[in-house]
């Protein structure tokens, strides 16, 4: 069923990629889990598609980012509902369900088990820290790495009942930065150049309200590239104007 709905899909965004980076903007707080399965799935199997995967493993890497919160079913709705930070035991309660998740998978004869795999680490990190256990650098597949940077992707740019949503340059330089070690950089920068191709000539809110066009993007300086204000037109560095970013795209 999943296999028949979601290679349709890949197909299709893969002929317009640009709007697999803006699925976020479908995305509401209220139907969340849904979007966020179809949307770790596109950019997963788009991940996979740059970075020079047969087709039929693209299609595996999006099967297997759809399916990776499935195991969120075995969990109590009261998780999925609040507006406050999660309770110690709440947290341990969502860390078992990549656990559910592959059990409810692992008997499936259409999933690779690299695949199945990767549905049980996507929530791990290089730097060893991540759940539902530590895992080293050399123990997590391509395909964990390429999930695990779908799944965060779609959920730091996407509106949760608890968080507003981020624009996909704020949450790249995040990745990039904040969290430097725990993804894999590779990944990451074919994510993130996927995101500089498609976004020339967008328009952008700045996070001092000012409408602007994205004109330039320098490849060393992708998450903060050039911009021309819509009422004035003037050009901003935001790799010089460090107080400035893109707050979301338009």
């Amino acid at each position: 069923m999943i296999r028949s709905i979601l290679i349709p899909l890949v197909d299709k965004a893969l002929e317009k990629p640009g709007n697999i980076l803006i699925l976020h903007h479908y995305c509401n707080k209220e139907d969340y889990m849904y979007h966020h399965a179809i949307s770790t799935g596109l950019i997963g199997g788009y991940i996979a598609f740059k970075i020079q995967c047969d087709l039929a493993d693209v299609y595996q890497v999006a099967i297997g980012g759809c399916l990776a919160d499935c195991g969120m079913a075995k969990l109590s709705p009261r998780i999925f509902n609040k507006t406050t930070s999660l309770t110690v035991e709440e947290n341990k309660e969502i860390h078992n369900h990549p656990i559910f998740s592959y059990k409810m998978i692992k008997d499936s004869s259409i999933i690779k088990d690299s695949v199945k795999l990767a549905i049980l680490e996507h929530h791990g990190r290089l730097d060893g820290t991540g759940y539902p256990q530590t895992i080293k650098t050399k123990s997590m597949h391509v395909f964990s790495k390429i999930i695990a940077v779908a799944d965060v992707f779609h959920a730091m740019t996407s509106e949760r009942l608890y968080r507003k949503k981020q624009s996909p340059f704020k949450v790249m330089e995040m990745i990039l930065h904040d969290d430097f070690g725990k993804f894999d950089l590779a990944v990451v920068k074919t994510l993130l150049s996927g995101l500089a191709n498609f976004s020339i000539g967008s328009k952008v809110k700045l996070n001092n309200g000012s409408i602007a066009e994205i004109v330039f993007i320098d490849p060393s300086s992708q998450t903060r590239p050039l911009v021309k204000v819509v009422d004035n037109e003037q050009i901003i560095n935001l790799g010089i104007n460090r107080e400035l970013y893109i707050e979301e795209i338009l």
